[in-house]
């Protein structure tokens, strides 16, 4: 039996839940009499939808509490095996291992982006992980990296020897396709969206770089190129100079911050875009880039960590650190519709060669090695 980690899934942590899940849900599509489910339960906390039949264990702690918790048990050298019965393999989906004394585990490490940008992480949440991913990587069996960037990363700040890291690409859930033109149009009036925005998906956070995005838009937009710029995610953490900056634009009231919006609506908003943007200053993967190419939407993004390897060829990038340069690729994109016509075709080609299947089989090759 196989056990796999969905705190961050059912507590519907952005990213990290969105792998969890799909993860989840691709592997179990294959063979689900092998598998079981643990996570974190704290008030208010729903099962999975569709996989409430699974075996499934949980523990009632706070986040925080829970975090600590994890880490004592490993510096302690404790053993939570209990908490996995029958578990023959643990999969620790996000960046929390538990510690098992006679379970081997794999983990996956979405991006070292506490140890790049310090800065725009709380400084709780750097110091918690500067202490424990370090010892959580030695401890596993064997590591799953998002990217190759992330690859690198973890060697380079860790020595860890390539043998132990396996890369695997995420991939855009089957949800997120081009949309009809009547479901684009009804969308697009419940969220009250103009005919021609620019799109970004993501939690408000500093490394998103959206102050510079929409220093960016607002020249774009006096040139008469966009008629909005929409920002779809929660507010995450350290957000407070982007809304004063945006409190003082004078496009404000062309900004639209619809806040969360549910994966049934979002892969309509990805087709109606004009394009969508990713601005960030480091990515672990960039999985918006690649649901937006999914959905058709042309794609501008930063030139840096992850993304050209996400976006190849079907993409224009630009260095995030330069407004400017941001400017100079919006104008091109927006100002032509052949380009934004090739940039959509080269993105759908580019997305189906991602797929959440090839994930769950390359996830299965490494919990095969690992058993070996």
């Amino acid at each position: 039996m196989i056990t796999l980690d969905v705190s961050a899934a059912v507590h519907r942590r952005a990213g990290l839940g969105r792998y969890a899940e799909s993860l989840t849900r691709a592997l179990i599509a294959t063979d689900p009499g092998r598998y079981a489910l643990f996570y974190n339960r704290e008030r208010g906390i729903e099962p999975l939808a569709g996989l409430e039949h699974l075996p499934t264990r949980t523990v009632a702690l706070g986040y925080k509490p829970w975090r600590m918790l994890v880490w004592l048990g490993q510096l302690a050298r404790l053993g939570f095996d209990r908490l996995v019965p029958n578990a023959g393999l643990f999969h620790a989906t996000e960046h929390l291992l538990l510690p098992l004394r006679s379970i081997p585990t794999v983990l996956t490490v979405h991006d070292l982006i506490f140890r790049h940008l310090p800065e725009h992480h709380k400084p709780l949440n750097r110091w918690y992980l500067n202490l424990t991913l370090p010892l959580y990587c030695r401890r596993a069996s064997h590591i799953i990296a998002v990217s190759d960037c992330t690859r690198r990363d973890l060697a380079a700040a860790y020595g860890l020897p390539p043998e132990k890291i396996t890369v695997i690409h995420e991939a855009a859930d089957p949800r997120f396709r081009p949309q009809p033109p009547d479901l684009v149009d009804d969308v697009r009036t419940r969220y009250d969206l103009p005919d021609r925005y620019l799109l970004f998906v993501s939690t408000i956070e500093p490394r998103k770089n959206l102050i510079r995005l929409l220093e960016a838009f607002e020249i774009v937009h006096a040139e008469g190129l966009t008629d909005g710029l929409v920002i779809v995610g929660k507010r995450g953490w350290l957000y407070g100079d982007f809304f004063a900056r945006l409190e003082m634009s004078p496009v404000r009231d062309a900004v639209l911050l619809p806040g969360y919006v549910p994966d049934e609506d979002l892969p309509a908003i990805y087709t109606g875009a004009q394009a969508f943007v990713l601005p960030s200053l480091y990515e672990g993967f960039g999985l918006p880039a690649l649901e937006a190419m999914a959905c058709g939407a042309p794609v501008a993004c930063s030139n840096v960590s992850s993304l050209p390897e996400v976006a190849g060829n079907a993409a224009l990038f630009f260095d995030p650190h330069d407004v400017s340069a941001t400017v100079n690729v919006l104008r091109r994109l927006l100002g032509d519709a052949e380009l934004r016509e090739a940039l959509r075709q080269r993105g759908l080609e580019r997305a189906a060669t991602f797929s959440w299947n090839r994930v769950a089989a390359e996830t299965w090759a490494v919990y095969d090695t690992v058993l070996a």
